[in-house]
């Protein structure tokens, strides 16, 4: 930077210490943390000889002296643990897998973009979880219902236990906001003729969004706060207390984002005509996730498509073979529709959709965010487009009872 910059921005390391210094004095409240002294600015004998540009000269020289020479590489102690991993290549890290980690119950699904782990007892999950996170990709982990009572989180129980609770209920298709009473969402949970009706008499799509959430959770339904927490998937990761889990471990003066937990209950599209909807829009979470279906209901009465209807709707997705498979098999249950995109493809599909915007008519604004406002559900036809003009490629997981899908922050997703 020029020479006038120099003071101001501490542009030297000097700079840096010289301005730092002054400021972080032992006990200093503005720092909120007690510092040992920088330096020393003299005792009341005066004989202290220890200025801070003597100490500064110190820290400076010893830096220069252990500097490693341009030709010589650095000698760095590295665990054994890490020393052995395969660089981040996807070829490099499924063939190296199959060897490595022959004793856990894997696939990969979409094209090899999502780790399924099958079986949630296996103790050395989180072993083959950290390699494939460390590449930002989604993990699919099944079973978890298994390990949950599942009494607790049939429609039914939590009608009858917080029936008479307010909160927010959104009308998908319209969003529309109304704060009701939760009974009248849950009565209708698989029951279609207790749903609202709209105004052209068509059944509402509802979603109970974010209810409860976070300490709210723990608070109003311990036994299920409980229960959700001991079966979690990759504890080391997803328990607030494991070791892997940096957000729950961290100082209090971070502004830490918000883990949860939060129930997100939602009607099924299938009892509804336009199936172009969604119950969650395209959107993008600050943090990690970890969403585990631990109730599907099934919906009944008149117009509603058939358990077999709705497997059709599925299978008119394109799917990976094994997700076509696990459709065939009587003893798992789908629930939910979930399209994936990587956080690198974020701009592009931002311009999709304000390209597209602009082809309908809609106005858009200069502020104006398509996946921050979460204004969009991507639909069949617009994924092919996105994926023609774009080279952007969906990646669909249908989610199964038991199923816990964990993404990394900045993953774009709809359900």
């Amino acid at each position: 930077p020029p020479a006038s910059q120099n003071n101001e921005q501490g542009s030297t390391l000097r700079d840096l210490l010289t301005t730092t210094a002054g400021k972080l004095r032992l006990g200093s409240t503005d720092a909120g943390i007690a510092f040992a002294p920088v330096y020393s600015t003299g005792t009341a004998s005066g004989k202290s000889g220890r200025t801070m540009p003597n100490i500064l000269d110190d820290i400076i020289a010893s830096v220069v002296e252990n500097k490693i020479p341009p030709n010589r590489a650095p000698k760095i102690n590295v665990k054994s643990e890490i020393k052995d991993e395969p660089k981040d290549d996807r070829k490099c890290i499924q063939d190296d897998c199959s060897k490595r980690y022959s004793d856990v119950q894997y696939s990969w699904i979409c094209d090899k973009h999502v780790l399924w782990l099958r079986d949630h007892k296996n103790n050395n999950n989180w072993k083959l979880f950290k390699e494939c996170w460390k590449q930002g990709r989604p993990v699919l982990v099944s079973g978890m219902h298994k390990k949950m009572n599942f009494s607790l989180w049939k429609a039914e129980s939590i009608s009858l236990d917080f029936g008479n609770q307010q909160a927010d209920i959104l009308n998908c298709k319209d969003s529309i906001i109304s704060n009701t009473n939760v009974k009248e969402f849950w009565d209708g949970f698989e029951d279609v003729s207790k749903r609202q009706k709209i105004k052209n008499g068509e059944t509402a799509l509802l979603k109970l969004k974010d209810w409860p959430s976070g300490e709210d959770f723990k608070a109003m339904m311990p036994a299920r706060y409980e229960d959700l927490l001991k079966s979690l998937p990759l504890p080391e990761y997803c328990s607030p207390e494991g070791k892997l889990n940096l957000a729950s471990h961290l100082p209090g003066f971070f502004v830490r984002p918000d883990l949860g937990p939060r129930l997100c209950s939602a009607y099924g599209v299938a009892a509804t005509k336009d199936h172009d909807i969604g119950t969650t829009n395209l959107h993008i979470e600050v943090s990690d996730v970890v969403n585990i279906l631990v109730y599907v209901g099934i919906a009944k009465g008149n117009g509603v498509l058939s358990k077999s209807g709705v497997l059709k709707k599925f299978e008119e997705e394109d799917l990976d073979d094994l997700l076509r498979k696990r459709l065939k098999d009587s003893s798992e249950l789908p629930g939910a529709l979930w399209h994936i995109y990587a956080g690198k493809d974020a701009d592009k599909i931002r311009e999709f959709l304000q390209k597209i915007a602009k082809e309908q008519g809609l106005e858009v604004l200069p502020e104006h965010d398509p996946i921050r406002d979460q204004s969009w559900y991507v639909n069949k036809k617009l994924r092919q487009r996105l994926l023609e003009e774009y080279g952007v490629k969906t990646c669909t997981v249908i989610q199964f009872l038991g199923d816990a899908i964990i993404l990394p922050a900045g993953a774009l997703h709809q359900v």
